[in-house]
């Protein structure tokens, strides 16, 4: 009981935060904090999709004509004319709009782009009390597991797990930003939440949110009327689309983002566009999609812009694009070994890759790149059967190599040799069983009671092995003993580590000093705690296996003391790792990746899912291009 209570204790301990909801001074710190790291990282990303190389493009945004896709309440406004590339326009538009926008276009039209410098402009022009402007990604969005609230909630932890620190922020604390209005949800991708519910998400939105609530969304024309047509538009919204690029303005812009020596031969393009208006080159330009594309290939001074003149190579649109579309990996890449000649990618080689993924994200139906996933792309790693089998041959290879030094060196009997090699198939049931876990084991009776289920699985199927060597002659009593003992240490492990089950997100956190005066006594707390359960827990079992009076009692009190304190140490370290360090916590796909020590078992913490599509992923120190522009090719 004493053992029981103890381990109960640590996870309740661990589980139970300190405030349970945010006060006022957690909010605007909240708010603070939220503002400095979302334009800390898209102005990151600005600059890693080259949108202010010199300048973004001038596409030109006006009210949208299409009644039907407008809510009744509210009227055209023929005035409105917002240039992207001026950022006072954008926050002048927004304003105008009661701060509810709809952006429209077809593919490659700037929707995203929008957004992003709409973001940056918000973030720059912000005084303390302005709301902070969030751009999130719709794609995974299912109004019919989470509301709205609990959605956005999940993706800005997530997406910024510095905010993830209930001592510092609280609990409720984005959801009050949500309530006062002082977040300003930017809703990217409608058309990328799968067809079947467009519908409900906008619904959920109509539902959810007050019509006076800040409020950007980014969807493609078509599917937005979709949309509208079996639900209703946004209410109180004003609906954006943009007006096709002018061939003149994409050139100049081309013409200043390339070298000085580059120059003519936008000149000559140029008169060749002039010569020849229907010329394909000319329409391709026309997409901001395309033409940044075009920046990116061509602004090094790597390729001659003017072999887009050349009829015969390039008949027809598609052919142009898909020019554009497989130069732009080798370009990039090559240009990122030149900066970077000792590290960087072999573009061939990302390719390959590149190429790889992208057929995954296809199989699977999905915009979502989560990488920790991977292994649901192989079935021999997502059937339960397999993963037991897999991590059964690993554990019995393990014993194999092992036991023989511990007989050889440490005076261990053979016959632990195959007692331990029984013990292994334990790994088969506790992994089929963790395959039945709920997707969220949220309160701490769920989490304590489904790890003691799958603990005492595995002590059950260990138990057999072990009574052949056990004294005594009770067979029952053998089980009962043999079982609690594992059992009970199976749970504890089960408890820190998680289950033996692939995990829904990866953990992010790393080892920090940061609040080290409160996290100090809480690690000492836990290894003691848990030293003097196991301590007790193992001079128990021994006086009841040895009532013969074999003075076995303290030699258990001293190793169960010694390995309780290792496991409260392990522990503790576990709970350390898996707190963010800074306030101003910012990690890319590569940081994340190295900070996930734990990624064979739950996480403690919810992490980001990295969105291919319009989630930043960059991989910031080689200045190769990023997840989003590969997955618009």
């Amino acid at each position: 009981m004493v053992s029981l209570l103890g381990v109960l204790t640590v996870w309740a301990w661990q589980g139970k935060p300190r405030h349970t909801s945010s006060d006022t001074g957690q909010i605007t710190e909240t708010a603070q904090t939220l503002a400095r790291v979302v334009r800390r990282r898209w102005e990151d990303e600005a600059i890693l999709r080259q949108l202010f190389e010199p300048a973004p493009l001038p596409v030109i945004w006006t009210c949208c004509r299409r009644g039907e896709l407008t809510d009744r309440t509210t009227r055209p406004d023929s005035a409105i004319l917002c240039h992207a590339d001026v950022p006072d326009e954008l926050v002048e538009t927004f304003q105008t709009t009661r701060q509810r926008v709809v952006v429209l276009g077809p593919g490659g039209s700037g929707k995203t782009t929008f957004a992003v410098l709409l973001v940056l402009a918000l973030l720059r022009t912000r005084n303390t009390d302005d709301p902070v402007p969030v751009l999130c990604p719709l794609s995974s969005f299912d109004p019919s597991r989470e509301t709205v609230r609990d959605w956005l909630q999940r993706r800005v932890t997530e997406d910024y797990p510095a905010l993830s620190d209930v001592q510092r922020y609280g609990t409720s604390s984005i959801v009050e930003l949500l309530t006062e209005h002082r977040l300003v949800p930017v809703l990217d991708g409608l058309d990328e939440v799968p067809a079947a519910r467009q519908a409900g998400v906008l619904a959920a939105l109509n539902d959810t949110l007050p019509t006076n609530a800040p409020l950007v969304l980014t969807c493609r024309t078509n599917d937005y009327a979709r949309a509208v047509r079996e639900s209703t538009p946004l209410a109180n919204a004003t609906v954006l689309e943009p007006a096709p690029l002018h061939v003149g303005q994409t050139l100049a812009a081309l013409r200043l983002a390339a070298p000085r020596q580059q120059r003519p031969e936008w000149d000559t393009l140029a008169a060749h566009l002039s010569q020849n208006p229907d010329s394909p080159v000319g329409h391709v330009l026309t997409s901001p999609l395309m033409a940044t594309m075009a920046r990116s290939v061509y602004a090094g001074g790597d390729r001659d812009p003017t072999e887009l003149t050349d009829l015969r190579r390039f008949p027809t649109l598609p052919a142009v694009e898909h020019h554009l579309l497989d130069a732009l990996i080798p370009t990039l890449y090559a240009r990122s070994r030149r900066q970077s000649p000792t590290g960087g990618w072999n573009a061939e080689k990302a390719r390959r890759y590149l190429t790889f993924l992208a057929q995954g994200l296809s199989k699977q139906g999905t915009f979502d790149f989560a990488w920790w996933k991977l292994h649901t792309w192989s079935s021999a790693l997502t059937n339960p059967w397999r993963r037991a089998a897999t991590w059964l041959a690993i554990a019995l290879v393990g014993h194999l190599v092992t036991n023989p030094f511990l007989v050889l060196f440490f005076g261990a009997p053979w016959e632990i040799v195959p007692m331990c090699m029984a013990q292994a198939t334990a790994v088969v049931p506790m992994f089929l069983l963790s395959s039945r876990a709920p997707v969220a084991l949220a309160t701490i009776g769920h989490r304590t009671g489904f790890s003691a289920l799958v603990a005492l699985s595995g002590g059950l199927a260990i138990s057999p092995a072990a009574v052949p060597f056990l004294p005594g002659a009770n067979v029952a009593h053998k089980v009962l003993g043999a079982t609690a003992s594992v059992g009970l240490c199976l749970w504890l492990v089960v408890l820190a580590a998680g289950l033996p089950a692939p995990p829904e997100r990866p953990n992010r956190g790393r080892p920090g000093i940061a609040q080290w005066s409160r996290r100090l006594p809480r690690a000492l707390g836990i290894t003691a705690c848990v030293a003097v359960s196991s301590s007790l827990f193992f001079a128990s079992y021994a006086a009841y296996l040895h009532r013969d009076g074999e003075p076995r009692f303290l030699a258990s009190l001293r190793d169960g003391l010694v390995i309780g304190a290792v496991l409260g140490i392990g522990l503790a370290f576990l709970r350390w790792i898996r707190s963010a360090s800074a306030a101003d916590d910012q990690e890319s796909l590569e940081e994340t990746l190295r900070a996930d020590r734990h990624w064979h078992c739950s996480a403690a913490e919810p992490v980001p899912s990295c969105s291919c599509c319009l989630t930043p992923v960059s991989e910031r120190a080689s200045g190769s291009p990023t997840h989003s522009q590969i997955s618009r090719s």
